[in-house]
């Protein structure tokens, strides 16, 4: 994971997570909200917060935990107004050294579909809890929301109105194309 852009960051230590593990809720403030919903396209984002578990792993750190939000959505359908909801699950290692360790262990080895997760790089010693969630906010936003019921209705075209292609059949027999 990257250093990330956005400003909302909830750093924390792998030295400040206990051997028994650290439970933390966080939730972030309007205005990263405003920021955050901007980026990710939507109306409004009233709501997102996070819950997770930090276990060390030796010198990483695994995170666990859920990410939840209301989302205010535009329908692709209706083009109204919509509120949905996202909760997205975390399952996350963070291991020091990771950058250099996957390039030398990726070099002629192609991933494959059953290969599992590599790690994530822990930067600076410190997992931002912050960035984690928007990285699964922006990762679980439907980018096509649908209010439930809509549905799509192609306009009719009327017995005898124009079809899409009439115009140009016009044109080319008025150009005498319409000869074989």
């Amino acid at each position: 994971m990257e250093k990330s852009t956005h400003s909302w960051t909830v750093p924390v230590a792998v030295e400040d997570v206990p051997e028994a593990g650290l439970h933390m809720e966080i939730e972030a403030p309007p205005a990263i909200r405003t920021e955050l919903a901007k980026l990710a396209g939507l109306r409004e984002l009233p709501r997102l917060a996070a819950e997770f578990d930090l276990v060390r792993q030796g010198a990483g750190v695994h995170v666990s935990g859920r990410v939840m939000a209301t989302l205010g959505q535009t329908c692709v359908v209706s083009l109204e107004p919509m509120e949905s909801m996202l909760d997205e699950r975390v399952d996350v290692t963070f291991s020091p050294g990771v950058a250099a360790q996957a390039a030398t262990a990726t070099e002629g080895h192609h991933a494959k579909p059953d290969d599992e997760e590599p790690p994530e790089p822990l930067v600076g010693g410190a997992v931002d809890l912050g960035a984690l969630a928007t990285e699964f906010l922006l990762l679980g936003v439907d980018p096509y929301p649908r209010k439930p019921g809509a549905r799509f209705s192609p306009p009719k075209v009327a017995e005898g109105g124009d079809r899409p292609f009439a115009a140009l059949e016009g044109l080319k027999k008025r150009l005498g194309g319409g000869q074989s």
